[in-house]
């Protein structure tokens, strides 16, 4: 009888419900085999049904010191890919060594008291001048007869039910192409001042970021590389409709972006997981951070910019990009307001006419309302993360660290310098590269000090209107960001915790 329904498709339903549906069919089946359709049901449930098949792919740049992290991480997992392949491109370290102590066959029994097991795969495709895409689109090759396909960044662990419940919410809804973990960082092995902050602020940011994605339908404008699965035949749907050789193209900075951008344009969606959590490599120096910072903005600028990409559709209003567009507005905004403030204190000082006003008070205390909610939505917040929050000074700080960046991007684009972002951010990494970050702070200094000389040479009546009117423009720039804030703050963020 069961050799019967092997030859059968598995039904879209379980046993029970199309032994419902087909009465008639069973009990007569059951009656010429001597059993009763509950037997026929028992005989059912016990044939395997369609498992879905998971392909991981890790490309892997000189990642001797997380690897290990990372693979133990994903053979912790409740339910294990299928297939995980590491692929080592021009690395200098010792990588390969790591990675091939993990090769082989990986047994275990689940939680079902069920055996499973996958298989880790070494490549070393030596030295690959498209860097993390092409050994991405050389593992994409690699498992393009499976249905899904995990990508995870060589610095990136998850929590044990990572990949179930990513895998669980894209197979239960056909309209998904990828979805993506939440991602934060671990914080508890940090040492000295710079690098506890940079981490806190990191953290933050992604909170920040994590949060307003779920909060607009858990619809993710960026499938980060990190940690997310993709439906394979949406990505062969965008090779398809971008006439590309593979999923994940040269030419463009921020890899992801575009990808999640094209996915949306195929009529997919990209989603943010509510539960699925995962902990990426952070940036631990100024250097380091700066050039992580600025190929993204780049790479984001580049997508957004009339004219830049003639690949991509519905440029620059793209669903996807709206949100790009908006962030860009409130940097500007940002360093608008802080920078007439301090140009407006030090020419009200010198001019004697300085009134401390109170009001002046409620813009940080707004924004340090919002931060500590955010702190508070964060699923593993420690003592640290509410310290950055509510001292109110090292959030600031990070932000006019952030406003370099942003400067330093926006100058890369409109003097059209050509530079490799990928080796800087590698070089700067690894302790070198230059202190370019440092640019946009020498400038606004220099910008501050010739502002201050020109109202120094100004008549008194004309000082005097100038700071009426700057005060009275950066009142009226502020009130409007602080109700945003505010706005911000009274919002409901419906349980979900990042």
């Amino acid at each position: 009888m069961a050799d019967l329904y092997q030859t059968r498709p598995v039904p879209p339903m379980n046993p029970a419900q199309h032994i419902a549906a087909h009465q008639d069919y069973y009990v007569n089946l059951a009656a010429d085999a001597g059993g009763t359709v509950d037997e026929a049901v028992g005989e059912l449930d016990a044939l395997p049904v369609y498992r879905s098949t998971v392909g991981c792919v890790i490309p892997a740049y000189n990642e001797a010191e997380t690897l290990a992290g990372v693979l133990d991480s994903l053979l912790c997992q409740t339910r294990l890919p299928d297939a995980i392949h590491v692929v080592v491109n021009n690395s200098t370290d010792n990588t390969i060594e790591i990675a091939t102590h993990y090769a082989g066959l990986h047994t275990r029994v689940n939680r079902d008291s069920v055996d499973e097991f996958t298989e880790i795969f070494v490549h070393d495709i030596g030295e690959n001048k498209d860097k993390k895409v092409g050994a991405l689109n050389y593992g994409y090759s690699l498992v393009e007869g499976m249905d899904f396909f995990l990508g995870v960044d060589g610095d990136t662990t998850a929590d044990p039910q990572a990949v179930e419940r990513l895998l669980s919410e894209i197979e239960h809804d056909q309209r998904i192409g990828g979805i993506s973990a939440i991602y934060s960082i671990d914080d508890t092995d940090m040492h000295g001042v710079v690098e506890r902050f940079l981490i806190a602020g990191q953290r933050q940011q992604f909170a920040s970021f994590n949060l307003q994605n779920l909060l607009r339908g858990r619809q993710m404008a960026v499938l980060g590389g990190q940690f997310s699965i993709f439906r394979m035949s949406a990505l062969a749907r965008v090779v398809e409709d971008n006439h590309q050789d593979f999923p994940w193209v040269r030419d463009s900075e921020i890899e992801d972006s575009l990808l999640s951008l094209q996915i949306r344009s195929a009529g997919y969606l990209t989603k943010i997981s509510a539960d699925a959590r995962a902990n990426v490599g952070g940036m631990t120096t100024l250097r380091s951070i700066d050039a992580q910072q600025v190929k993204w903005l780049a790479g984001a600028i580049d997508l957004m910019w009339p004219g830049q990409r003639g690949d991509t559709k519905g440029q620059p209003f793209h669903p996807n990009l709206r949100l790009r567009w908006f962030e860009m507005g409130s940097m500007v905004l940002n360093a608008y307001t802080r920078f007439s403030f301090f140009v407006l204190l030090t020419c009200s000082l010198l001019f004697s006419a300085f009134v401390f006003n109170a009001l002046w008070l409620i813009p940080p205390l707004v924004a340090t309302l919002l931060n500590f909610r955010i702190v508070r939505a964060m699923k593993n917040a420690n003592r640290r993360d509410y310290l950055f929050a509510l001292l109110w000074l090292p959030s600031e700080i990070y932000i006019w660290t952030r406003m370099g960046h942003f400067a330093r991007a926006w100058t890369k684009f409109f003097s059209r310098t050509e530079s490799d972002n990928w080796a800087l951010q590698s070089r700067a990494e690894s302790g070198g590269g230059s202190r370019a970050f440092l640019a946009p702070f020498v400038v606004a200094t220099v910008l501050w000090g010739a502002a201050v000389a020109v109202f120094q040479q100004l008549p008194e009546q004309l000082k005097s209107d100038t700071l009426y009117v700057g005060w009275t423009s950066l009142a009226i720039m502020t009130l409007l960001q602080t109700a945003w804030l505010l706005l911000k703050c009274l919002r409901r963020f419906r349980g979900y915790k990042v």
